[in-house]
């Protein structure tokens, strides 16, 4: 990094500081006339008690990062980055390589899109990336935006750092024994699994690949109901990614040093860092003829220039160096990778409670039962601390809260864990929530779920009844018929409708002479709607009616979900005149 900071981030009163600024120092760089881009939005000033994820599942395994920090000096205070020519002076640090910048920028219009109550800013991620990879190690990326050379982080075995057992059969980091983080924002394999986005438009989610692990991070801090234009949340969001003060504190500094301005690099121009939170050897140094492709080349589950697995040499001793000396010292606190993990000892899953009956909810709704499950051992002890991954399957848009299909949530201390509250979508009919153990293969528990139509208990003509309608045998109606639907007095809007011409009063089968409406696409009679729905208001308006040369007095039948039904009398007459309104039988009332 630059001689201005060329020193790891240390707690103390100057980071707080910093941490505490960032958030009102990006609302100002996005305020009318600042040379930050204008998202329309503020964020709320002042630091709040950071607050940890509450899911479990956190981004990187609380992988090392980079811990350089921003310069002092502003970058590029002129011209403004949003008129989109490149500039040509100011601080390297402000510099990110075209592609990632490119990705960042379109992963924050996805959300602006998708989410936009979350108020993402891609400086966030600009600020993630640069701690995780160094920008995907200064923008060594092909035209796709895959990275050069893989980007891992150390062995997650428990010696100095998390221990994580593979999730992934070495799928994603060539290693079959612990899981590492991966790519330029530096998911671990069981994250991936479930936040994996595909941000290029490939095919593939590919944690390599800066547009997928762009959008991928920006749905990860989007989730559940957060608002990162609010302290809270984005603290929590952070936190979440890296659960540590120092980390929250870094990611700020440079959230808010990109806020003040930033500028396109080529690729592979990108300024790298040179501290790392762990002490250990940059990951993101440009490899140089006299070094190896890959930094990461003889580490344990690495992966050569080629993308091939590396050997995994095995030590002598648990924790041991691969020269069969002594076992490399261990931090205090740090687990032994040889003692069984909480995960370790789950012999099976259970329902914890949750009724089949309170997984039923009309489209749209949220869902009032919670999905919870419980880990135990072989004699039905509870085990905490294991994460467990809740995923919707079948033809259904239901989500959990955050508009995502999976959920990992660790068991608490009575070895139950909660599933995120379901939200059913607009598709009806059935799914399954299963639960299984993150990174064991065990046999998962099962909870089906509904999703049922919208009701609507009461159909009323919208148009005034006494209303004539003009028309001629083999002629048409001059107007339509309207309608509005309420459940429990309250307007009933998305309700689907079945619109029948019907024999009569008593036989609703559909009628095959009297009026008609025309398919849309052959302009052939019909004589049932399906498919019909009311709008915002609770109101439907009906096809144009069309008559055949059969004169008399006809039935519409209008029926909704729940009981609605409304029966319109149509009379088709020789003299050139035909009414349309609600029948006064019996029928023609609504029912529930």
């Amino acid at each position: 990094m630059a001689a201005h900071f060329g020193r790891r981030l240390r707690k103390g009163a100057a980071t707080t500081a910093v941490a505490a600024a960032a958030v009102a120092a990006l609302s100002a760089s996005q305020a009318p006339g600042a040379t930050g881009d204008d998202h329309g939005r503020q964020a709320t000033a002042g630091a709040s008690a950071p607050v940890p994820d509450p899911t479990g599942d956190d981004a990187t395994g609380n992988s090392p990062y980079y811990t350089d920090l921003p310069p002092l000096n502003s970058p590029n205070p002129s011209p403004s980055p949003s008129a989109g020519t490149p500039v040509a002076q100011g601080a390297a640090e402000a510099g990110i390589p075209a592609t990632v910048l490119d990705a960042y920028k379109k992963a924050e219009a996805e959300l602006r899109a998708s989410k936009p109550g979350c108020n993402l800013p891609w400086q966030l991620l600009a600020a993630i990336g640069k701690v995780e990879s160094g920008q995907a190690r200064g923008g060594e990326v092909d035209a796709s935006g895959t990275t050069l050379r893989p980007i891992l982080g150390p062995v997650l075995d428990g010696n100095g750092f998390a221990l994580i057992k593979d999730t992934d059969h070495g799928a994603y980091d060539g290693n079959a024994q612990y899981d590492q983080a991966v790519g330029p924002m530096q998911f671990i394999p069981s994250t991936w699994a479930w936040a994996g986005r595909d941000g290029n438009g490939d095919g593939k989610k590919d944690p390599n690949n800066i547009y997928d692990a762009a959008l991928a991070a920006g749905h990860y801090l989007c989730r559940g109901d957060r608002d990162l234009s609010q302290a809270a949340d984005l603290h929590g969001a952070i936190l979440g990614y890296n659960n540590s003060q120092d980390y929250l504190n870094t990611v700020l500094s440079w959230m808010e040093y990109y806020s003040k301005g930033t500028y396109s690099v080529p690729d592979g121009t990108g300024a790298a860092p040179g501290h790392r939170s762990d002490d250990g050897t940059p990951r993101t140094t440009p490899a140089t003829p006299a070094e190896p492709a890959n930094p990461h080349q003889g580490e344990p589950g690495s992966k050569d220039q080629g993308g091939r697995p590396s050997p995994s040499p095995t030590p002598s001793k648990p924790g041991g160096g691969q020269d069969g000396g002594d076992p490399a010292p261990r931090p205090p606190g740090t687990p032994d990778p040889t003692t069984p993990t909480p995960t370790d000892t789950v012999d099976h899953l259970e329902n914890a409670g949750t009724a089949t009956a309170e997984l039923t909810a009309t489209a749209g709704d949220a869902f009032t039962g919670t999905i919870s499950t419980r880990a135990e051992t072989k004699a039905g002890a509870a085990v905490a601390k294991v994460r467990i991954r809740f995923t919707i399957s079948g033809d259904t848009d239901a989500t959990f809260t955050g508009g995502e299909d999976v959920a990992t949530v660790a068991t608490d201390s009575n070895g139950v864990a909660k599933a995120p509250a379901l939200q059913a979508g607009e598709k009806t009919g059935d799914f399954k929530v299963t639960a299984t153990v993150v990174g064991r293969s065990l046999k998962g528990v099962d909870y089906q779920a509904t999703v049922t139509e919208r009701p609507a208990d009461t159909l009323t003509a919208a148009t005034n009844g006494d209303t004539t309608l003009t028309c001629t045998p083999g002629g048409a109606f001059a107007d339509q018929v309207q309608l509005k639907a309420t459940y429990k007095g309250a307007v009933a809007d998305k309700v689907a409708a079945t619109a029948t011409l019907i024999k009569s009063a008593t036989d609703a089968t559909e009628n095959d002479k009297g009026p008609y409406f025309k398919d849309a696409t052959t302009g052939k009679a019909v004589r049932t709607l399906t498919g019909l729905k009311t709008d915002a208001k609770g109101l439907l308006t009906l096809p144009k009616l069309y008559a055949d040369d059969t004169t008399g007095t006809f039935l519409l039948r209008v029926t909704t979900p729940g009981g609605g039904t409304l029966t319109v009398q149509l009379t088709v007459a020789a003299d050139g005149t035909a009414t349309a309104s609600p029948s006064p039988s019996p029928s023609a009332s609504a029912t529930s």
